[in-house]
């Protein structure tokens, strides 16, 4: 479902490239990129699909994740407002090799390949906005495997709580306004690799540290860099 908004601006107001742009290159991505409704639930693509667009988060809560051969959810990464993703896939010209899917309602914008490649060709801070992300998600995703293979559960779901609240691959929240987040317990589990009942148990060791607060249908963030440095008093 395709949705128009009155002001095309506010569809990147949280998104860091936006203002690196030049006039003309903003106004070619205001005319050529397209917002999407989807619901809770719904998907924004799929694993296999052709990737012909690169996509951010206007406002709601995506999860990446791919399904295995037995059945099992990996969850890779979760992007709020202000993220944007699927560069990767678009610089390679490969198929689509994990699902996105929407926590909770969510609007989406589609830049079409042909616009993504027109600002690789033509904007020099739109390469230096992308060789940041490409760095960044490539710390992130280390440090995942890292908290996966080397962590304690109680410490993997601080750490990747906190992960969530990147100031760069996540823009929207690097002003601080929004520290609640509306996901559940079974999600918290797929993104630290434990399983609910264990990712509950670490939900109320930190609940009862002051780090955070366990809230009907998701969790507030109350000391961020507690969680970052979990378990460290």
């Amino acid at each position: 479902m395709t949705k128009k908004i009155s002001d095309p601006k506010e569809r990147f107001a949280k998104s860091l490239w936006a203002s690196m742009l030049s006039p003309e290159h903003m106004q070619k991505v205001e005319d050529e990129v397209v917002e999407r409704f989807i619901p809770a639930g719904g998907y924004v693509c799929r694993k296999g699909d052709p990737v012909e667009h690169w996509m951010g988060v206007i406002e709601g809560f995506l999860k990446m994740s791919s399904i295995s051969p037995d059945g099992k959810t990996v969850t890779f990464s979760c992007m709020l407002a202000g993220g944007w993703f699927g560069e990767g896939s678009l610089l390679k010209t490969e198929l689509r090799r994990y699902d996105v899917v929407a926590l909770r309602d969510t609007r989406v914008a589609y830049m079409p390949r042909t616009t993504f490649t027109h600002l690789l060709d033509n904007s020099i801070p739109f390469n230096r906005f992308l060789l940041h992300q490409l760095n960044e998600r490539l710390g992130l995703f280390i440090s995942l495997v890292e908290y996966d293979r080397m962590l304690d559960p109680d410490t993997r779901v601080a750490r990747c709580l906190a992960a969530m609240f990147h100031p760069y691959l996540n823009p929207g929240l690097r002003d601080g306004s929004s520290m609640q987040i509306q996901i559940s317990q079974e999600e918290i589990g797929y993104i630290s690799s434990v399983s609910r009942q264990r990712a509950n148990q670490a939900l109320q060791l930190l609940e009862k540290k002051n780090l955070l607060s366990v809230d009907y249908g998701g969790i507030t963030i109350l000391n961020l860099e507690g969680l970052r440095r979990f378990p460290e008093e």
